[in-house]
């Protein structure tokens, strides 16, 4: 048998190897497209082990209510800048996360569309955000998650928000009242969201939609339907890019 130091060799081997599935890998990265560098960046970005494909690999499995993600990119690069509005979202996650004494994460949902970034406030009757008997004023709890929300977006003054209320369906009233309150609740994030630093011009949009528009995967009678939900989409507030 031939004595030590014979097998150098292979160790020098492994790590040619390693090289080479080191560069293919880069390699085959860099012939993707935009979709399949978002999931595969999303994949190596978690902190966390235990993550369901549902997960876009921020937060664990026990914070999934925050965000519901289709995907960690849109489907639409041309139309959104990724980096601007990934940077929002994950802004987003970082005040709910990190200030559990203040913020239940049960309160919003985050949804990545082509169209922007879908912030859905829910009023959780465990800890509503709208003080009850009434449509649209705030709890001292729906003051925070709302100012919150509304300095975060403020940061990028370059996006445009539009803002829509929503009702269940066994809000107490008529149809007329579900439109009203809607309309209201619109109206009172628009405020704090102007409020906190969010320029006039960057809202385009304030609408409600009484108990029409329920949440995907939840019956309409569901009290998380009572709701406001706050879509930004990147690019130059109108005016800030004209007349030059």
């Amino acid at each position: 048998m031939a004595g030590g130091g014979g097998g150098a060799w292979k160790v020098a081997y492994a790590d040619l190897v390693t090289a080479m599935m080191a560069m293919f890998l880069v390699l085959w990265i860099l012939s993707q497209d935009e979709e399949v560098k978002g999931d595969v960046q999303a994949y190596f970005k978690t902190r966390f082990s235990t993550l369901t494909q549902q997960s876009p690999g921020i937060i664990p499995n026990d914070a999934m209510q925050l965000v519901r993600s289709k995907k960690d990119i849109f489907e639409l690069a041309s139309a959104v800048p990724l980096d601007q509005v990934r940077r929002l979202n994950d802004d987003l996650i970082k005040v709910f996360v990190q200030n559990p004494n203040e913020m239940d994460i049960k309160t919003m949902e985050i949804q990545m569309e082509s169209e922007g970034l879908l912030i859905n406030i829910l009023n959780n009757p465990d800890k509503p955000i709208f003080k009850e008997g009434s449509a649209a004023e705030l709890t001292a709890y729906g003051q925070v998650v709302f100012n919150n929300i509304a300095w975060t977006i403020a940061r990028f003054d370059d996006t445009l928000v539009e803002v829509e209320g929503h009702t269940s369906t066994t809000y107490a009233g008529d149809a007329g009242e579900k439109w009203d309150a809607s309309t209201a609740r619109a109206h009172k994030a628009r405020q704090v969201l102007m409020g906190k630093g969010v320029e006039e011009s960057q809202v385009i949009k304030v609408a409600g939609y009484a108990d029409k528009r329920p949440l995907p995967k939840r019956p309409g009678t569901a009290a998380q339907n009572n709701r406001v939900s706050i879509r930004v989409r990147a690019g130059a507030a109108p005016g800030k890019d004209s007349g030059g």
